[in-house]
């Protein structure tokens, strides 16, 4: 790293994932202070100096059973602007999982647009760069800031998991609705490419209207093959479990789900036990609750530290992220 260190925070909700991208960055994280009042307020400083120094603040925005979404999200924005007032050279919200970012249009008639509502709140504090990771919709994602917007992808970490541990067995990549073909073309192209195999790819119609979700429509080749369904985020698993199903009514021999953000919420267990699911393989960008019961027996989750760590080394270096996200922290035909 060049000569100016900078300073690497992780808020307390972030603490295990911080701790360990600052041990793969090499750098201790920088010491902070954070009280909660009995009225419910907040306050976090800085513990040294951090003028003229590039800051790196690490909190993922998913809410818990002890802070909220909107909990974590305004401490975030009021600890980046802590650190502008204090001369910072540079403020950057590291936020794995952000938060709102699924509400990137309006769906019904006088909807909010609210991914671009906390953009404009992360920019009011003087962040420069904010980087997430898989947002649901990378394009909104990049239009909703004004600010520098980094996106980094799993993919390569989901692509060396998957090629070690089925790659020696035909693969069919599987969009669980039209939004998420795109994403899945990408995941199979990866693969193809590691795997030097052709790869099939499948596509499982979607609805959801007033809560109620329909479509029957199922296309593609999973017939003797292993199905991979790749989406964003898995959070009550119906979606992953309505796709495995019907690939597993188009003969595959086993369903693998994979998805970055493990959000499980309530009705996961049951969910992600169903017989039609082989696997889950997930990323720690999210603290998420524990799966309990069968779920937790076919539960993989791949460790982000080191791809993180990379990302803040390349911001800080002026490194390139497409050269990350195409090939991971290791590199090229990295085992």
């Amino acid at each position: 790293m060049s000569d100016a260190e900078p300073a690497v925070f992780a808020l307390a909700a972030g603490r295990d994932l911080g701790e360990r991208i600052a041990v793969s960055l090499g750098v201790p994280l920088t010491p902070h202070e954070e009280r909660d009042f009995s009225d419910g307020e907040h306050k976090a400083r800085p513990l040294e100096s951090v003028r003229r120094r590039e800051a790196y603040v690490i909190q993922s925005l998913h809410g818990d059973g002890h802070e909220s979404v909107n909990d974590r999200l305004c401490r975030l924005l009021f600890f980046c602007a802590t650190l502008r007032d204090l001369g910072a050279a540079s403020v950057t919200a590291v936020t794995p999982y952000l938060c709102y970012a699924r509400k990137d249009r309006r769906t019904m008639p006088r909807d909010p647009v609210t991914s671009r509502y906390v953009a404009e709140l992360i920019e009011a504090m003087g962040v420069d760069v904010v980087v997430a990771m898989d947002v649901h919709n990378p394009a909104a994602f990049e239009n909703a800031f004004r600010c520098r917007a980094e996106h980094l992808e799993a993919r390569a970490l989901m692509v060396r998991h998957l090629a070690a541990t089925v790659g020696g067995q035909p693969l069919a990549v599987v969009a669980p609705d039209a939004g998420g073909v795109k994403r899945a073309s990408a995941l199979r192209t990866a693969l193809a490419r590691e795997l030097g195999v052709p790869v099939t790819s499948a596509y499982a119609e979607k609805a959801r209207s007033g809560g109620v979700v329909t479509g029957d429509l199922f296309a593609g080749d999973v017939r003797g093959r292993v199905a991979v369904i790749v989406d964003d985020m898995i959070s009550t698993g119906t979606t992953i479990v309505r796709t495995a199903r019907r690939c597993r009514e188009g003969g595959a021999t086993a369903v693998i789900a994979a998805a970055t953000h493990a959000v499980f919420s309530e009705g996961a267990d049951e969910a992600l036990a169903d017989p039609a699911l082989t696997g889950v393989v997930v990323t720690d960008t999210v603290a998420s609750r524990p799966l309990r019961g069968p779920a937790a027996a076919r539960l993989t989750v791949l460790d982000t530290a080191p791809f993180l760590a990379e990302a803040i080394r390349r911001l800080h270096e002026g490194g390139s992220l497409v050269e990350l996200n195409a090939h991971g922290p290791l590199g090229p035909g990295a085992a």
